[in-house]
């Protein structure tokens, strides 16, 4: 019962009466088969902002909403792939704390929050609909992700900031603010300019710049950063790396 008065209060399923001397929410025979329709959306990792249009829509539209919500399925599991690789082949050290003072965390710990952070703020981005609530949450995760990244002590601390940056650009281009989308793409490419990071990182800076670009009204440096990132992208080695920077691309406008 819990579950239906969720539902109920995000308007996903009214009940079909309700006792006024009890509070107790009746529900119909004919609405069974939308509370396992939601329930088995939502077991899907179906937002309810997303489940809310499905329902409403027609069978044409309600298959449009499935290949939409693949698709994002689809560009997280690449993500989550990459990383995955990333991690697979680089052994895990221990660098110093900096001049900053003492970590209280261990640098796995730091990874595991890193990684936690990153994918957070991707279903965030990927929503549908946010609260402005949501919004600061997802501006605080990409920041707090690209710290907890830079003392993990996985890999090359360039390239792990250089995806942090590249995060934060991207989470400030999707909420319209310009002047911290274009900070961050910048400081992901100067990264990149000072060389050793794999091949796939420069096209990632390009695009966010691209990107950010978009978002100031830029067309000019919007065209010649977009020009960049696919002569790059056309440069990585391993295609299924290519083949999610391509996915980003795509998305440019």
């Amino acid at each position: 019962m819990g579950a239906l008065r969720h539902y109920a209060e995000h308007g996903l399923l009214a009940p079909a009466s309700v006792s006024r001397d009890t509070g107790y929410r009746y529900y119909a025979a004919d609405q069974l088969e939308a509370a396992r329709t939601i329930a088995r959306l939502g077991d899907l990792q179906m937002s309810l902002p997303e489940i809310r249009g499905y329902l409403s829509a027609d069978a044409e539209a309600r298959r449009a909403h499935l290949a939409r919500h693949r698709a994002r399925l689809q560009a997280r599991a690449d993500r989550l792939h990459r990383i995955l690789h990333q991690i697979k082949e680089i052994p895990m050290t221990t660098e110093p704390s900096g001049p900053t003072g003492p970590d209280l965390l261990d640098p796995d710990t730091h990874r595991r929050m890193g990684v936690e952070l990153f994918n957070h703020v991707w279903r965030l981005l990927e929503a549908e609909e946010r609260t402005a609530d949501q919004e600061d949450e997802m501006v605080h995760a990409a920041h707090a992700s690209r710290w907890h990244w830079s003392r993990s002590g996985v890999g090359d601390l360039a390239q792990r900031q250089a995806v942090g940056e590249w995060q934060c650009s991207r989470v400030y281009a999707v909420l319209g603010r310009a002047e911290p989308a274009l900070h961050h793409a910048r400081r992901c490419v100067e990264r990149v300019e000072a060389g050793g990071l794999e091949d796939w990182v420069a096209a990632s800076a390009y695009e966010a710049m691209a990107r950010a670009a978009s978002v100031a009204g830029d067309r000019a440096a919007f065209d010649e950063w977009r020009t960049r990132a696919r002569t790059a992208a056309d440069a990585i080695a391993d295609a299924e790396e290519r083949e999610v920077i391509e996915g980003d691309l795509a998305t440019l406008t």
